[in-house]
């Protein structure tokens, strides 16, 4: 269970980013195509309605945005302006970065509360959407699912900086699955006995 916890954002924000790209092609290129005069499959093509192909991208990647916020917290690549309290002695740097990240979890447990208070609420309504004609409280419990996800995050990685005193730092230039030696070789333009001559 853990470990399908660690990677849960990242399988959903894959799918959500891949389906949406498969059908916003999908879409174009049938836009583009019966446009063509080819009597039989033109008539086809026609027959075949993609108007709902946008208003599913929309919530795709409103679901992706919500579940990216918590892979943020998790990956710590959320902007912080952390100047001042990184020059704070330990104990006082401690408690304000504890307070931020108990902070972080409190609002996003409001917002999950309350969205699932919505939904509930617009559950017992009618109300569908546009094109798709989907109940709307299918489309809206994206907000309580992200929000207590990135609660939890948020109580994740205040419970690891407590007893560890790390917090996670985003390194734009690693790549998962490969270690320092090897991202040095992979840099273009250097000889291996260059890199290993130059290696510490």
């Amino acid at each position: 269970m853990p470990r399908f916890l660690d990677h849960l954002e990242e399988w959903l924000i894959a799918f959500l980013i891949g389906a949406a790209t498969l059908i916003i092609f999908v879409a174009v290129l049938h836009r583009y195509a019966a446009g063509m005069a080819i009597p039989v499959v033109q008539d086809w093509l026609l027959s075949l309605h993609f108007s709902w192909a946008q208003e599913l991208c929309i919530y795709m990647f409103i679901w992706m945005a919500k579940f990216g916020a918590a892979y943020g917290v998790r990956t710590g690549i959320h902007v912080g302006v952390d100047v001042l309290i990184n020059q704070l002695p330990d104990g006082p740097r401690r408690a304000y970065v504890l307070f931020g990240l108990l902070a972080g979890a409190t609002f996003t447990a409001i917002v999950g509360t309350l969205g699932a208070n919505y939904v509930w609420a617009i559950g017992h309504t009618d109300q569908i959407s546009a094109d798709l004609e989907l109940p709307l409280w299918l489309v809206y419990l994206c907000i309580p699912f992200g929000s207590f996800l990135m609660c939890f995050r948020f109580l994740q990685v205040a419970w690891i900086f407590f007893r560890t005193g790390a917090l996670p730092k985003h390194d734009v230039a690693h790549v998962e699955g490969i270690d320092g030696a090897t991202a040095v070789f992979a840099v273009p333009g250097l000889h291996p006995a260059e890199t290993k001559a130059a290696r510490p």
